[in-house]
């Protein structure tokens, strides 16, 4: 039996409300900045501290998921701004429920629960097709949207024929 090892990088695009929040934190560094130099010191205070946000928190803007595939287990990471890396989640393809295109009819039932945990690891580009799958973990459902290659899609059709939907 041959081991199939796949690794899939995705880089997000950036939402219109994270580019809001990363330009209210730099001007607001800046103002505090301007301000606490003309009129009151104190703000000078502010602005250092706020320049330490925004210094902390502008790489957290910039992320791209890894997907690690090996034999029947999907790994997922997020990396921050390229230099910080986070295990999001771990899933194992025997507690697949069904596996379908993103827009699929065949996930209706799921998309519309509201006690299914939905997590999106795409880049959040409409052009891109995306795969959807319910996995049953140990206290509730979760629905994993990812962009997986072809030749992740065949292996875990391979393994769980019945779980996926091709439609």
């Amino acid at each position: 039996m041959s081991d199939m090892y796949s690794e899939i990088m995705v880089k997000r695009i950036t939402p219109t409300s994270d580019k809001v929040k990363k330009a209210a934190l730099i001007g607001g560094t800046a103002v505090c900045f301007a301000v606490g130099v003309v009129i009151a010191w104190p703000l000078l205070l502010a602005a250092v501290v706020l320049g330490i946000i925004t210094y902390l928190m502008i790489p957290r803007f910039d992320l791209e998921y890894e997907y690690l595939y090996v034999n029947g287990e999907i790994d997922i990471d997020k990396i921050m701004g390229k230099q910080k890396r986070k295990r999001c989640a771990s899933y194992d393809i025997e507690n697949l429920e069904i596996m379908a295109p993103s827009n699929s009819h065949a996930l209706d039932s799921y998309v519309n629960n509201k006690d299914i945990r939905i997590r999106d690891y795409t880049s959040l580009d409409p052009q891109v097709s995306s795969y959807s799958l319910v996995f049953n973990q140990e206290k509730q459902r979760e629905l994993v949207k990812l962009e997986l290659n072809e030749n992740v899609v065949g292996e875990i059709r391979r393994l769980a024929p019945r779980k996926v939907c091709q439609y």
